[in-house]
């Protein structure tokens, strides 16, 4: 797991969503009530951008068709059947941080 600084702790005013760059991975960072999500920012069933969608009782809301997913769990609602992948935050003394898996990290660590 490598670890990205994505904002500031300066930067950080509850509620916000901001789509971030971590890599080649494009996440929606979503902060509701001193808590801090991470999910990716692109909606399955119509490919849009989750981050210019609203947060609404602690799911994302898509903002072409209304389709909503769980910012913990990355779960769409009932009867969707899909989902968004979520990543792992921590908020430090000096920012907030999004752990990104390595795809190739197990096989780099063989040739070290």
């Amino acid at each position: 797991m490598k670890w990205h600084k994505v904002l500031n702790t300066e930067d950080v005013k509850y509620p916000f969503i901001k789509k971030v760059k971590v890599g080649n991975v494009t996440i929606a960072l979503v902060g509701v009530e001193n808590e801090i999500c991470a999910l990716a920012a692109r909606c399955p069933h119509a490919g849009e951008d989750l981050s210019s969608g609203w947060c609404k009782d602690g799911k994302l809301v898509c903002p072409v068709h209304r389709y909503s997913y769980d910012i913990h769990t990355g779960r769409g609602n009932p009867g969707q059947g899909d989902y968004v992948d979520t990543y792992p935050v921590e908020i430090r003394k000096d920012g907030v941080y999004v752990g990104i898996k390595e795809k190739w990290g197990f096989v780099k660590k063989l040739f070290r």
